[in-house]
């Protein structure tokens, strides 16, 4: 009688271990997004903004009762200042933010208020299927506003006709 229990649970649970197994690691997040430079100092994006390479920004992760920092990443922008961070780990129950570390260019290094940092979502247990994670753009400020940048947020106010 015990070895047909036993056979039976080898006959169960073997085959349940071997697909286990078998299956392969799960592919890491790919953090997306792209760093700015707000020439019009407009605070958004407008039809002037230039995007900027070599930018280096950071994706960290905080607990979220202790709000201590428990992981921590950095990556640079390519030439069309987009970035692609592969984070293996999965952080369920913590705070993840992208945001802004520094730009290579002098004359646009200071951090536009509000555009420095944005939330990452970086679970599985969500309902998103996709290991793609698409991060607000973010961005810093031109020291001085382009010429015709007026002309340019004119398009951007309301009118009363």
């Amino acid at each position: 009688m015990a070895r047909r229990v036993l056979l039976v649970a080898l006959c169960v649970l073997l085959p349940a271990l071997l697909v286990s197994a078998s299956r392969p690691a799960r592919n890491p997040f790919i953090v997306k997004g792209r760093v700015y430079c707000d020439t019009c100092r407009a605070g958004f994006e407008t039809s002037a903004t230039t995007y900027i390479a070599g930018a280096r920004v950071k994706v960290e992760c905080k607990n979220r009762n202790t709000m201590q920092l428990v992981y921590s990443k950095e990556a640079t922008t390519d030439s069309y200042g987009t970035y692609n961070m592969f984070i293996n780990e999965d952080h369920e129950d913590q705070l993840c933010d992208a945001m802004l570390v520094s730009s290579p260019q002098h004359d646009c290094a200071a951090m536009s208020p509000g555009r420095e940092r944005t939330r990452v979502i970086l679970t599985r247990y969500n309902g998103i299927a996709s290991d793609n994670r698409f991060a607000n753009a973010m961005g810093f400020m031109k020291d001085e506003a382009l010429s015709g940048c007026a002309e340019i947020l004119k398009q951007y106010q309301e009118s009363d006709e």
